[in-house]
Order: C-alpha cells, then sequence, then structure tokens
C-alpha cells in the first residue's frame, strides 16, 4: 500500500512535458513530490528503445511510471520491465481523452469497463511488489459519476490498487478535443471527497484546477493527496514552495536564479552527451514569471537555445535580461526617491 504521505502532493504525468529532464528540474525544486513520467504505452515498453524512453536520474527518485493499456497480460509484462528499471510506483491511466488512447481502446475509455480495469490492476499487482495505482476521470460522456466513478474504485480497489488519483472533471470522447476536456467540464471536487469518505482506506488523491497553496491545503482537509498538472509546471514558483508549506522541509532552492545555477551542473554534463540545449531549456520557461525582463528571457531562450552551439552561456545571457531589467528598474525607483527628497 502507498503511504499518504507518498501522495501528499504529486507532478502529474503530462505527455511531452514531463520528461527526465523536466523531472531533474522539478527534483531541484523540490525534494518532497513525487513526480510522474510521460505515459508510455505497453508496446512501448516492450519493443522500445528502453534506455532512451525509460532512463532516468538517480536524484529524479521517487519516480512513478505511468503506464497506457488494457490488456491484463500486456500490462504485467510492462509492469515487470518498470519494475526492473528502479521506479517506485506504476500507475494505470484510466483517465487520457485523446484520440491516440480512443484508438487504442485504453485511457479514458477504460472508465466505460471497470471490471476490465479491476483485471488490468490484479495482473499488474501480481506481476511486481511496486505500489499499483490507477489515475481516472469522474466518468466520460453521459456516464453518471455518482455511478462510473465508484464502481470503478470499488472495482479497483477490490482488485488490490494501492491508491487513486482522481481527475475531478468528466472526459468528453466525442466532441472535445484533449485541450478542452482539460478546461470545459466542470470540476466537482466533492465527489471525489465523497469518494474518500466511502474508502477510507484507500489513499486518494485529486487532480484537477489547483493552482495554488491556499487550494492544495483545502484538498488537503479531504483527501490524502493533491496531483498538480499544468500550474507546476508552467509556474516553478509553486514548486518552490511545496516543501516548506506542505512537508515543514527547508525550501531546496529560494529563487528562479539559484534554480538555475542548480541545473547548471546538469546541463553541462547533457550537453557533452550531446543533448540539445533547448531540450532542456524548454522546460524553464516558466522561471521569472512576472519580473522584469521575464519577456526577453523567453524571447531570447527560445530563439537562441535552438541553435546547433547553443551553450550554457545562452541560458546565462538570457537570464542576464533579467538581471539588466532589475537593476534597471531598482536605479529608476532610486532616482525617483532622490528627487522627491530634493524637492
Amino acid at each position: 500500500m502507498i503511504r499518504p504521505e507518498d501522495i501528499r502532493f504529486c507532478v502529474a504525468p503530462m505527455m511531452d512535458w514531463t520528461d527526465r529532464h523536466c523531472r531533474y528540474f522539478h527534483r531541484l525544486l523540490t525534494r518532497k513530490a513525487r513526480l510522474y513520467t510521460e505515459m508510455l504505452t505497453t508496446g512501448a515498453v516492450k519493443h522500445g528503445d528502453r534506455a532512451r524512453l525509460m532512463g532516468f536520474n538517480e536524484f529524479e527518485r521517487p519516480v512513478a511510471f505511468q503506464l497506457g493499456g488494457s490488456d491484463p497480460k500486456e500490462l504485467a509484462f510492462a509492469t515487470k520491465i518498470v519494475e526492473s528499471q528502479g521506479y517506485a510506483e506504476v500507475n494505470l491511466n484510466v483517465g487520457c481523452p485523446s484520440d491516440r488512447v480512443q484508438n487504442g481502446a485504453f485511457g479514458a475509455c477504460l472508465m466505460l469497463q471497470p471490471k476490465l480495469v479491476a483485471d488490468c490492476v490484479k495482473a499488474m499487482k501480481d506481476a511486481t511488489v511496486l505500489p499499483v495505482t490507477v489515475k481516472c476521470r469522474i466518468g466520460v460522456d453521459d456516464q453518471d459519476p455518482e455511478i462510473a466513478l465508484f464502481e470503478l474504485a470499488e472495482n479497483s480497489i477490490a482488485a488490490g490498487v494501492d491508491a487513486l488519483f482522481i481527475h475531478a472533471r468528466k472526459a468528453w470522447l466525442k466532441g472535445l478535443s484533449p485541450k478542452e476536456n482539460r478546461d470545459i467540464p466542470p470540476l466537482d471536487y466533492t465527489i471525489v471527497h465523497r469518494l474518500k469518505k466511502s474508502f477510507p482506506k484507500t489513499p486518494i488523491a485529486i487532480n484537477g484546477g489547483l493552482e495554488t497553496i491556499l487550494q492544495i491545503k483545502e484538498q488537503l482537509q479531504h483527501v490524502d493527496g493533491v496531483m498538480v498538472g499544468r500550474a507546476a509546471y508552467h509556474n516553478p514558483a509553486l514548486l518552490m514552495m511545496i516543501d516548506a508549506e506542505l512537508f515543514n522541509a527547508p525550501k531546496p532552492v529560494h529563487d528562479d536564479f539559484e534554480a538555475i545555477e542548480a541545473l547548471s551542473s546538469y546541463i553541462e554534463k547533457e550537453l557533452v552527451k550531446g543533448e540539445r540545449l533547448s531540450n532542456i531549456t524548454r522546460h524553464l520557461l516558466g522561471l521569472f514569471a512576472g519580473q522584469p525582463g521575464a519577456r526577453l528571457f523567453r524571447q531570447k531562450l527560445t530563439s537562441q537555445a535552438t541553435k546547433p552551439n547553443a551553450s550554457l552561456e545562452t541560458l546565462r545571457s538570457a537570464v542576464n535580461e533579467v538581471r539588466v531589467a532589475t537593476l534597471r528598474l531598482q536605479l529608476a525607483h532610486a532616482e525617483k526617491l532622490a528627487e522627491a527628497e530634493s524637492q
């Protein structure tokens, strides 16, 4: 069984975002959050380049691996591979509404087949000593969430699931794009709270629409954990607060400049291996939000980091835009004060 403290705060698995560079950066900002990989299908795990697709840095731990699939035997096989790679948890995707997963009959489609989800969970549990968890929606299309969510939870719990992560929205498989499915269906946190009351012994985390420490703390009054996606990715400052605010632990870094410096040695090592700077720095564009020079930082990094000769100095040059803009603002403020005092 996964412990409630292990899911107190999690960064959601996000396709094309939570790759190994993103996770390393996020781990610099928070030592306490549980990090998740992008979803990988059972076929990719079985036949793909595992070193490239599944490799991660020891510093990222604990890292959970999200699997996509609907065949219990294939999921069991993939779960064994996940365990062998050193991950801390294997999570079954029952929430993604993209065309890709619909064509493969997994992801959010599995909300329609709770008994199959239970079979998948049991097969995965039988294949590993790792915690097996499920991330789902509260329902899809015309399903009644009061029936769909509780039926999925009941079947999964009976199969031995170690925790449930609930995105508190429906997914519309027809009529909405994956992007629209992240915003348009209304949030219903209370149904997740009721689910927790119905299954008090099962760790349950809530996902969807949470953007601030205050909102997160409010949800932790009702459930065991929260999972935050886009807000954590686009606002690194949120991650910098997690350890102190939710775990009463020291902040690993205290500001955006310190975060950049902490990441520098990692970037240098990756560049030596032949990695492109832009593959790392694309995850840093949320830094310095709201600060003087932030727009120039993003523009310079976006335009320069993709060049073949881009280096750590390219990043530092972009950061310098913030330093210069901040200094100019401070000087202008000081001049105004001096002028006011002389009158």
